[in-house]
């Protein structure tokens, strides 16, 4: 089945361009478009996209507000099960102008899957809305951790222990530290030299213990509770 897709921008260039390149995809199928945040909800309410290219500054509501709107209440109607436990799940890509951008970081904290630049190249974007759709985290390891660890200072977040990571077997933990470096499930593998449906299952066990709703959140955890 096609990645079924909505793209959401208040300019309607950036939504038309995105459109046309993604629905000249074989197997992406753009459902529809958005001006801002209270379209794209109502949108994505009707239509259950499997992923939602969103801006993030937009007028009357925001991308940020109708992520939040978004991951809360609006299924996948995509019959097949994504990776790492985000079954029945929209997933939200969020766009953004400047790679360092406190709504970004806010973003991932709600359970957005990731983030990237408007300026990317076409065969980046079209990549980035499949590894989304797979379940798996669009976090370049460059620019992540920068982004994380930046605004944690910039907001002076102290950082805090968890009780729910003391229930993490070593191998989650590790696993954990590995996803927060923004490494694939493959990379994972190659590096621990295991299968990689071995850490498939080690990456869905890690986010049911700490109720994470997938890696975005996950990679957001281990930066605030000092486990990176």
């Amino acid at each position: 089945m096609p990645i079924t897709l909505v793209v959401v921008d208040d300019q309607a260039m950036v939504r038309q361009g995105f459109s046309a390149l993604l629905a000249a995809q074989p197997d992406i199928s753009v459902l529809g478009d958005a001006a801002d945040g209270v379209e794209a909800v109502d949108l994505c309410r009707r239509v259950r996209p499997d992923v939602v290219l969103m801006d993030v500054r937009m007028p009357r509501k925001d991308g940020l507000w109708a992520a939040e709107q978004i991951l809360g209440s609006v299924p996948a109607a995509a019959a097949a099960a994504p990776a790492d436990g985000a079954q029945g799940r929209t997933k939200v890509l969020m766009l953004t102008t400047f790679d360092i951008d406190d709504y970004v970081y806010e973003a991932l904290r709600i359970g957005a899957s990731g983030f990237l630049l408007k300026d990317a190249p076409a065969d980046e974007l079209v990549r980035a809305v499949r590894v989304v759709a797979a379940g798996e985290a669009l976090l370049a390891p460059s620019i992540t951790r920068r982004l994380i660890q930046e605004v944690t200072d910039r907001r002076s977040r102290p950082v805090r222990s968890s009780d729910a990571a003391a229930h993490l077997t070593p191998r989650e933990r590790e696993v954990l530290g590995l996803v927060a470096d923004g490494k694939s499930n493959q990379e994972i593998a190659a590096e621990l030299f295991v299968a990689e449906q071995t850490v498939k299952t080690h990456v869905s066990s890690m986010l049911g213990k700490l109720a994470l709703r997938d890696r975005a959140q996950a990679v957001v955890f281990a930066y605030e509770n000092g486990l990176k």
